[in-house]
């Protein structure tokens, strides 16, 4: 069993919902990242997803691209991102997911990234760009490399789609709340349950909710209907407004506060 499934059912026992921050690797740079997941632990934190910067990200809003853009012109690459992981994962213990584009993957090569990132201290992989069914590879050493896979699922998934992402996770069953990229939205998708009880309604897995979600009161509202809560773009852009982190680590506070209400 993997770090994020056995996360999950210590939840699940306790009656609890995760609170899964999202933070981009490198911004605004390496020191402050580590930094920056010690005290989203100290705030409560459940999973971390960790982005790993890219020049032409797929699934990402403004926010996390410009993001990702000052993490690359502060030379942040996969290796330096690594070391930045396996200081943080021995100074907390929160299981740290990094979300990546799958061509940084083949690029240094599947066996070999997955190495890696178990030797850094990695929990897990969320790989936006690559279906289930292309990804024989990856969930095999994944496997090997105690490393739980997080697919995603879409408002437009068909049924087959979706049982075949619930079929290569072993981690979480990442629910994209809405069509487009990632961002700050006022307002959730009013079908959004709906979609968390088509994939419930498929599997015992986990679920978590991504995309979109931007205050504690939409927090709140997820977690009713939802194992676990993502927070990315409203997060990175506090660590923008305030390189200090506090506006980050207050918001974390108030996310986790709201989701365990």
């Amino acid at each position: 069993m993997n770090r994020i499934n056995a996360g999950f059912q210590r939840l699940r026992a306790d009656g609890e919902k995760a609170f899964i921050p999202y933070i981009m690797g490198g911004d605004p740079d390496l020191e402050a990242t580590v930094s920056l997941i010690e005290r989203l632990d100290a705030a409560g934190a459940d999973l971390i997803e960790i982005g790993v910067p890219f020049s032409d990200p797929l699934a990402d809003g403004p926010v996390i691209q410009q993001a990702a853009v000052r993490a690359l012109q502060n030379g942040v690459n996969l290796n330096r991102l690594f070391g930045a992981v396996a200081v943080a994962s021995r100074r907390s213990k929160v299981p740290l997911v990094l979300m990546i584009y799958y061509n940084m993957i083949l690029a240094r090569g599947v066996e070999s990234f997955c190495a890696a990132a178990h030797e850094a201290g990695c929990a897990g992989l969320i790989v936006p760009d690559l279906p289930p069914d292309e990804a024989g590879q990856l969930v095999e050493l994944a496997d090997h490399y105690q490393l739980g896979l997080n697919f995603l699922v879409a408002p437009t998934s068909s049924g087959r789609r979706i049982e075949r992402a619930i079929a290569a996770t072993t981690g979480f069953v990442y629910a994209v709340s809405l069509k487009g990229v990632t961002g700050v939205r006022n307002e959730l998708a009013p079908d959004l349950p709906q979609l968390v009880q088509r994939i419930r309604s498929c599997t015992t897995k986990p679920v978590a909710v991504g995309f979109g979600i931007a205050t504690p009161e939409q927090a709140r509202t997820v977690a009713t209907f939802a194992d676990g809560v993502i927070v990315g773009s409203a997060i990175v852009a506090a660590v923008a407004s305030d390189p200090s982190l506090l506006a980050a680590e207050k918001l974390a506070r108030d996310l986790r506060a709201a989701i365990r209400t």
